[in-house]
């Protein structure tokens, strides 16, 4: 076949657009589908990798026609999208925009659905293919499922793709995992469900592939061998918003430690895999999950705790039972903090910290490895007093980037070492600057790529790390900390306790 000499081969988009298409967001009116799915949408249309045959249908209770939602959808594309704003891109999009309004227990609200579906094919050209995004309470989930097998939406055949797109939580304990895993699977095959995780979206997140496995420099001190610890810490300068009914019910370990921290780690401590596919990197994040050990001493080794009214960036913040919709005696915690251990050749006896807060001084997510000390130092000991250990830290955001701490002589005439670091920013070594997790996964999902979604298998090894610790913390109440503070003084204990310290982000 002859090469087009017009192309680029250093180019890599073409391949990375996907087949005519629709997708079909179930809550387009929520904060998610407003405020990430939209621009998102207007993103990869104005870098253009979406086909030409595309068609973006919204699925709400709100009264609203065509015009009043595309007028909807073009203001929340254009206050929150990445990329500059051009009204032709957008223009094109628009030709393409429907709307269905209905409950989800109405049935003739999704026969509609499918019949614009079905007319798309002939006016859009998409093909037959879709993809479902529950943008939608989790307790919604088998009502919508049952209406699009009901239907036949969610049927695929060799001709056409139908795909689901499910946003976590995934269940909010084991059992409640598996059974709506076997929903979602009893309705579309194991292939088609794209359960999302946005942290795996984040480029510095995949970065973390390549730097371990395109670099010879890392991989011989990736282990027990050289790392003293890991440490993974997600923290939030916000409280919970309005969403005091969603975190009542779930609280940070269910809203963040089985899910975003727990893909970290996997990534961070799995395998080389035996080919860069999604099949290989899940069955080596999987062995990982499956390893993971829960801490016998879960009172010294399990904190969690709530945040107290206090000052941050300069303001009063508002302690959490003070939050609209919280119960004035809640134990719900909005701060969890545990060592967890990885039962591998690699990692055997290597404490993983994992801790999660909100209303934390600054917005930062991290994975930290902090390095073992030299195991001889020809120095005197006053040469060495500022030298800690060494650390490769990995910046998942803000600033996302990577930071490399180590000991070097400071200037002078006597022997001083001290830490210094070395930054590389992805701002300033690119300039192209990094898509929106939701940017790259909903591509992800349109091209049929599953490499950065996790199957169910990871899910339920998930929760069955999360458990255990819910099972401890059930009937007690969490440690307090103020707002603008690092965490409960527990958490600080639990390192101590072992002779470590967390970082200070």
């Amino acid at each position: 076949m002859p090469t087009n000499p017009l192309r680029d081969p250093r180019d890599r988009r073409l391949p990375r657009v996907p087949e005519p298409c629709a997708l079909v967001v179930f809550g387009i009116t929520g904060d998610l589908a407003r405020k990430k799915l939209l621009p998102a949408v207007y993103d990869l249309a104005n870098r253009g990798l979406l086909p030409t045959n595309f068609a973006l249908l919204g699925f709400a209770r709100r009264d609203w026609g065509d015009v009043e939602f595309s007028e909807l959808a073009r203001s929340a594309a254009r206050e929150h999208a990445r990329t500059p704003w051009r009204e032709e891109v957008w223009e094109r999009l628009a030709n393409s925009v429907r709307f269905v309004q209905g409950s989800f227990d109405d049935d003739n609200a999704f026969d509609e659905l499918a019949s614009n579906l079905a007319e798309l094919e002939g006016t859009h050209g998409i093909g037959g293919n879709a993809a479902f995004y529950l943008s939608i309470p989790p307790a919604m989930f088998p009502t919508v499922l049952k209406q699009m097998a009901r239907t036949g939406m969610a049927e695929s055949t060799p001709d056409r793709w139908r795909r689901v797109v499910v946003e976590k939580p995934f269940g909010n304990d084991l059992q409640s995992s598996r059974e709506l895993n076997a929903l979602v699977d009893s309705v579309f095959t194991a292939d088609d469900v794209f359960r999302i995780d946005h942290y795996l979206g984040k480029e510095t997140v995949q970065n973390l592939l390549a730097l371990r496995f395109a670099n010879e420099l890392f991989e011989p001190v990736w282990n027990g061998h050289h790392v003293d610890s890991v440490q993974i810490t997600m923290a939030e300068d916000v409280g919970i918003g309005g969403r005091a009914g969603f975190y009542e019910k779930t609280g940070a370990a269910r809203d963040v430690l089985q899910n975003h921290l727990l893909q970290l780690l996997a990534l961070t401590a799995m395998e080389e895999p035996v080919e860069f596919s999604a099949e290989e990197i899940r069955t080596e994040k999987l062995k990982v999950l499956r390893a993971v050990s829960v801490p016998e001493d879960k009172a010294r080794f399990a904190v969690r705790g709530q945040y107290e009214q206090g000052w941050l960036a300069g303001q009063r913040a508002t302690g959490y039972r003070q939050e609209e919709g919280v119960s004035p005696d809640s134990t719900t915690e909005t701060y969890a903090a545990v060592r967890l251990g990885v039962e591998t050749r690699r990692w055997a006896g290597v404490p993983f910290y994992l801790r999660t807060g909100k209303r934390l001084p600054r917005r930062v997510t991290e994975i930290a490895l902090v390095f073992k000390r030299a195991p001889h130092l020809p120095f005197a000991p006053t040469d060495t007093e500022e030298l800690g250990h060494n650390q490769l830290v990995i910046r998942v955001q803000p600033d996302e980037g990577m930071t490399l701490k180590f000991g070097s002589k400071v200037p002078g005439s006597v022997m001083e070492v001290r830490d210094v670091a070395m930054d590389f920013l992805y701002g300033e070594q690119f300039t192209e600057a990094s898509p929106e997790a939701y940017e790259r996964l909903l591509l992800d999902v349109l091209l049929g790529d599953a490499t950065l979604f996790p199957r169910n298998a990871e899910v339920e090894a998930s929760w069955a790390v999360i458990d255990p610790l819910e099972d401890f913390w059930a009937g007690t109440t969490p440690y307090s900390y103020r707002a603008g503070e690092w965490g409960p003084r527990a958490a600080e204990d639990m390192l101590a306790a072992e002779g470590r310290q967390w970082r200070r982000p």
